[in-house]
């Protein structure tokens, strides 16, 4: 069984190497989807009888090990060093400094493998992360999926 759960979060980026707008500092409304795949928990008297996972601790989860770190942040390529530097000018701005361009490929891909370890077989019904999907615009997103 697959279950998801969507969460949202504002964040912004540049893409150092782009020919368009996106080479210029902006920013999103992403939306996260976290898919995971398990079987339903059968067990009288808990509190996930019938679910694979309660959807808030899907949200919980994913909102304590990834949301409250990106959202309202700056997401920066290490190798960006103009902007690295720029923001690291301004006073407790919350930044996070990734070894990846933020492209939502490569969102979807660094959050696939933070929430990877987060989402495993805590119930013995085979939990797992399947995919995650970052949307950068509604249009327009990205699937990280287990191989």
């Amino acid at each position: 069984m697959l279950v998801t759960r969507r969460l949202e979060f504002d964040a912004g980026h540049r893409i150092p190497d782009h020919k368009s707008q996106c080479r210029h500092l902006h920013g999103h409304r992403y939306a996260l989807e976290v898919t995971l795949a398990g079987n339903i928990i059968e067990q009288a008297g808990d509190p996930a009888n019938g679910m694979v996972m309660d959807f808030g601790e899907i949200k919980s989860l994913a909102q304590q090990h990834l949301v409250d770190h990106w959202d309202h942040s700056f997401l920066v390529y290490a190798g960006d060093t103009p902007v690295v530097e720029f923001l690291r000018t301004l006073p407790d701005h919350k930044t996070v400094v990734l070894d990846c361009i933020p492209t939502a490929e490569n969102l979807a891909g660094q959050a696939f493998a933070l929430l990877n370890a987060v989402y495993r077989d805590t119930y013995g019904n085979h939990l797992r992360l399947e995919r995650v999907r970052l949307y950068e615009t509604p249009n327009c997103w990205a699937d990280a999926v287990r191989q």
